[in-house]
């Protein structure tokens, strides 16, 4: 006989249960919203520390004044100087990273044989590893002194060792996003293409980059984020001079940005000086330049991903007319004629530069008249001389520091402490301090991002609330490090009493990570399929009980890839230790979390500015420095590749 339940009888989660559910729901809501109170503790206390500098210096005398003289009797504080600075450097570095990457990515995702690919991949990634102190180290040991041989100048720090070296290190995040982005185009697009007669590079340049434009447009805003927020490899290489070059146009020009007189001036300045505050007016300022183009980004993004949607529901139209508009690829050619003419010039001068730029500009902007075989083979050769490029520069840094770097390690020198400034002696201490710092951020970081992912994700709807707690990542995510090391340097330095100490290096490093954190596991849930967690909720499982039991599983491999990427480059970091964590040189470990400690980048940056004589030493602490993030990034991507191995079977 077949049993029936009144609606009084159907099972129901027990109360306690209910009460459980609403903790855990209410403990991953305080996780998402720690971004976004974050966010605000860094505005309110660069405001508060940098409001009166505004109010002696005023802010449009502040913004407009030609003259940084903190140190001049009477004092000047204009800093129009180092937004100029800030601006030509980032535009430069944009000039060379944007088409040398997005040729990369075209020919990674569409014409690269599987093999090809799976070997550049991993170097491409081996040049986002690399800690930004030592592209600095590099810029200023090889770059200035090439720089000024070539252009036979008495100092190669200038402008456009800057753009070079910013646009080397933004190479591999506008690659890999713009790789994601034209992978992501429908393959339909591509057969419908080639099915109405168009070439590979017709369709490439009229569909593909057409239909990626909004994930490309992204990939250049977070290149350009990186640039602008840079402080370690800038302040080394660009000759912090405050001026503004004359003529504008002057590329060997000394300049100096935002970030490198943060990083220059605030280790010795007075606290509560004027020069202080002026400096905090400066991070605010670099704080709102970097909010806006984001928030600037966000609604660009949007609405490139409205025209996006319009195009694919008119594909068939923009198809049949695909050969009858040239413009992307002229603008992408010629593009790629300026960086090989910058690269020629590099090598042999200005003369063959121009000639070399004259020569490409006019095959580039003449392939539509070019038949379409020679168009497409034109084409082709651009794009892989862009792939040679990228993995040049990375076979000469590498070969640059492991070949000085080699002679210099040794038993002694991986197990001993720094003697004679560095000159002599280990960096035992370094080591150990690096990883602790490493340690302490991502136990601090990890169970909130996975946390404020969690509730993003499985616990809310898209509504007021998700967004605000977005915006909150996006902009944790686009402030720049060396404002984390001043809201660490105040905050926690200062207003909480941790001095200079290893447990208030940690916390900045784990705020500073914590958003790549949060958007990589956010996008592991979400490529969990829907099917798995309706399943478990219709066995009677609670929400939390699918999540931890069901959807956590699945997604372990993008959590252990954003743990991957946090960690590396809380190794690699500097500027957020500089004031909150790091001193020179250190005979014993610390005893305790407030201790200060040695850091491998921060030794580093000190031997290459402040130590004559200390060249082998220098050469084998980047060395180990590359080989210890390196090791990392090994150790979590086999963890990674052994976690799909095992969910497969």
């Amino acid at each position: 006989m077949e049993q029936t339940f009144t609606v009084a009888e159907v099972p129901r989660v027990p109360p306690r249960s209910v009460n459980r559910e609403s903790i855990i729901s209410g403990l991953w809501l305080l996780c998402a919203l720690f971004a976004v109170v974050i966010v605000f503790f860094i505005l309110l206390f660069l405001v508060w520390d940098g409001l009166p500098a505004f109010q002696e210096i005023g802010l449009v005398p502040f913004l407009t004044g030609t003259t940084w003289s903190p140190t001049f009797v009477p004092p000047a504080y204009g800093i129009l100087p180092l937004i100029v600075g800030t601006l030509l450097v980032t535009i430069g570095a944009m000039v060379i990273a944007v088409p040398l990457s997005i040729a990369t990515a075209i020919y990674l995702s569409e014409l690269a044989p599987y093999r090809v690919k799976v070997a550049v991949k991993p170097a491409i990634e081996l040049l986002a590893g690399i800690p930004s102190v030592v592209y600095g180290f590099f810029g200023l040991i090889v770059l200035v002194e090439f720089l000024r041989i070539t252009f036979q100048v008495p100092s190669g720090e200038s402008m456009l060792a800057g753009a070079i070296l910013l646009g080397i290190m933004s190479l591999p995040t506008i690659i890999s996003v713009s790789e994601d982005a034209i992978a992501a185009v429908p393959r339909e697009f591509r057969e419908g293409s080639l099915a109405l007669g168009a070439t590979r590079w017709q369709t490439i340049r009229q569909v593909v980059v057409p239909a990626a434009l909004s994930g490309i447009t992204a990939a250049i805003i977070l290149g350009m984020g990186r640039a602008i927020g840079e402080t370690m490899a800038v302040l080394m290489v660009t000759g912090n001079a405050a001026i503004i070059p004359s003529p504008i146009t002057n590329v060997l020009s000394p300049v100096r940005t935002l970030t490198g007189t943060l990083g220059i001036e605030m280790g010795e300045v007075a606290i509560g000086s004027l020069h202080y505050h002026a400096l905090f007016a400066v991070a605010t300022v670099l704080l709102l330049i970097t909010l806006a183009v984001n928030l600037g980004a966000t609604r660009i993004l949007a609405r490139l991903n409205a025209r996006t949607t319009g195009r694919k529901k008119g594909v068939s139209l923009r198809l049949s007319g695909i050969v009858d508009s040239p413009q992307t690829g002229k603008v992408v050619l010629g593009l790629l004629a300026l960086l090989v003419a910058a690269v020629i010039g590099a090598v042999g001068g200005l003369v063959s530069a121009g000639a070399a730029l004259m020569v490409i500009i006019v095959l580039a902007f003449a392939l539509p008249r070019l038949s379409r075989r020679r168009s497409q083979q034109l084409a082709f050769l651009l794009l892989y001389a862009a792939v040679g490029v990228v993995l040049l520069i990375l076979a000469i840094i590498l070969f640059d520091i492991v070949s000085k770097g080699l002679p210099a390690l040794s038993w002694e020198f991986l197990t001993g402490s720094p003697r004679d400034l560095g000159r002599a002696g280990g960096i035992f201490p370094a080591i150990v301090g690096t990883l602790y710092l490493v340690a302490g951020s991502i136990a601090f970081a990890l169970p909130l991002g996975i946390g404020a992912a969690i509730y993003l994700v499985e616990y809310r709807r898209e509504g007021r609330l998700t967004r605000l707690i977005r915006v909150g990542v996006d902009l944790l995510n686009g402030t720049p490090s060396i404002v984390f090391g001043l809201f660490g340097l105040t905050f926690l330095v200062l207003f909480l009493g941790f001095g200079v100490s290893m447990l208030a290096g940690q916390l900045t490093l784990g705020l500073m990570v914590l958003p790549t954190i949060i958007r990589t596991t956010e996008e592991a849930l979400r490529q969990v399929p829907q099917g798995l967690r309706e399943g478990s909720l219709a066995l009677g499982a609670t929400r939390w009980q699918t999540i931890s039991r069901v959807v956590l599983g699945p997604a372990a491999p993008g959590i252990i890839t954003g743990t991957i990427l946090s960690i590396g480059r809380a190794a690699g970091e500097t500027a957020p230790i500089l004031f909150t964590a790091v001193v020179f040189s250190q005979r014993y470990l610390p005893a305790s979390v407030f201790d200060p400690v040695m850091a491998l980048p921060y030794h580093l940056f000190i031997l290459a500015t402040n130590v004559p004589g200390a060249e082998t030493n220098q050469y084998g602490t980047a060395l180990v420095l590359i080989l210890l993030v390196s090791a990392i990034y090994a150790v979590a991507i086999a963890v990674r590749t052994r976690y799909h191995t095992a969910l497969r079977l």
